[in-house]
């Protein structure tokens, strides 16, 4: 089943405050980087590498999601979501992102560790 925009916005919201009541444990940015690493298959968090098989995560935090500049390859439902990346939307994502958009390209079952996934976020913190 097809989401509209409504109900991804709604369900945003619902995320933003499920991982708001589970907060995120602090995280490891050295441990984060090796939790990174097959990520690196499609992503690059450094800047000056841009875009490769998808969009760069340099500065991701803050952005509009689907907005990064010079990568066509965003989903439809990503680039129409309204949503803006954080810390706890992140986290959801990468829990499950088949959950978080049903109809993302994203190619990634998700890290269920609650604590690899802080780590993780607390990584791609370092570049803005």
């Amino acid at each position: 089943m097809r989401r509209g925009a409504r109900s991804i916005a709604s369900m945003v919201l619902v995320l933003a405050g499920t991982t708001a009541r589970a907060e995120l444990p602090a995280g490891d940015p050295e441990r984060g980087r090796q939790v990174f690493q097959p990520c690196r298959t499609c992503h690059y968090p450094e800047p000056g590498f841009g875009n490769y098989n998808g969009p760069s995560l340099t500065g991701i935090f803050g952005r509009k999601a689907g907005t990064r500049e010079g990568f066509a390859g965003y989903s439809k439902v990503l680039k129409e979501s309204g949503f803006v990346w954080t810390p706890e939307l992140l986290d959801a994502w990468l829990a499950s992102p088949g959950e978080f958009l049903a109809d993302s390209t994203m190619i990634f079952v998700g890290i269920p560790d609650h604590q690899a996934r802080a780590d993780l976020i607390a990584y791609l913190k370092e570049f803005r």
